[in-house]
């Protein structure tokens, strides 16, 4: 396939996709549930943080987890209601004492900062190359402070120089592209052109195939690279690519 006929195809399908109707489907839908700030912000992480294996389970579990907090996250995080969490699964490899220990964390940055919001723009992400990389890397220091110096790899990533950080890109995904399709564009502190795609095996095979990224791993060198191909594409928001990504390959787009 040529270039031009890449991007015509990729755009015909990020424009199919991104649709209120695959809100249903898609644990984007939770975060969506909620009107204040910092209510959509921690359902935007958690949910981001179990979405992995078949879609229908981690919405299913999404809707447990937050049924866990009663529906109300940022009053459950700031009431320190996890801290009488019973043992028990979440989702997969995903337990209870991984969300304690999560919500301790949340409870600490909330604590000081407001908003996950105002600890982005307080750590300076979007003065970073990397900006969701830079954020985890700050949360993973107040985490760990507030879980007595432990860290916990099953919340966010400790292997910042390799890890795709598909999660929290997708996260970021939702809280900062703006378009008022899918995404919430509720976030300021960085703008769409600096995110990243949320790089998984999937993305990764469809976008081999296209010829958009040559790297085998599916790590953060193959998310820079492939991110760096949408940009030519378009620059001011190559993540809108990732419904394009995900639809092709579900629906066996491809054509040589």
């Amino acid at each position: 396939m040529s270039w031009s006929d890449i991007k015509e195809l990729l755009d015909g399908e990020a424009r199919r996709i991104n649709h209120v109707a695959f809100i249903a489907d898609d644990p984007v839908q939770f975060p969506r549930r909620f009107e204040r700030l910092q209510d959509i912000e921690i359902a935007s992480l958690l949910s981001a943080t179990i979405a992995w294996g078949n879609r229908k389970m981690i919405c299913n579990n999404c809707n447990k987890m937050l049924a866990l907090m009663d529906n109300q996250p940022y009053d459950y995080v700031m009431d320190k209601g996890y801290e009488e969490l019973p043992d028990m699964n979440i989702h997969r490899t995903f337990f209870s004492k991984n969300l304690r220990y999560y919500l301790c964390g949340l409870n600490s940055i909330y604590s000081k900062y407001g908003s996950l919001h105002n600890f982005a723009k307080n750590m300076a992400i979007s003065a970073s190359e990397f900006p969701s990389w830079k954020l985890v890397e700050e949360m993973n220091k107040v985490f760990a402070e507030a879980n007595n110096g432990e860290s916990d790899n099953r919340c966010l990533p400790g292997n910042l120089q390799n890890t795709a950080l598909k999660r929290i890109n997708m996260a970021l995904r939702w809280l900062v592209r703006d378009d008022g399709i899918v995404d919430m564009g509720v976030w300021n502190v960085i703008k769409p052109s600096q995110l990243f795609i949320p790089l998984d095996v999937h993305v990764g095979n469809v976008s081999r195939e296209l010829g958009l990224l040559t790297r085998n791993a599916n790590d953060r060198k193959a998310t820079i690279e492939l991110t760096e191909m949408l940009r030519r594409m378009r620059p001011e928001d190559p993540v809108w690519y990732d419904y394009a990504l995900f639809g092709i390959g579900i629906n066996n787009k491809i054509t040589r």
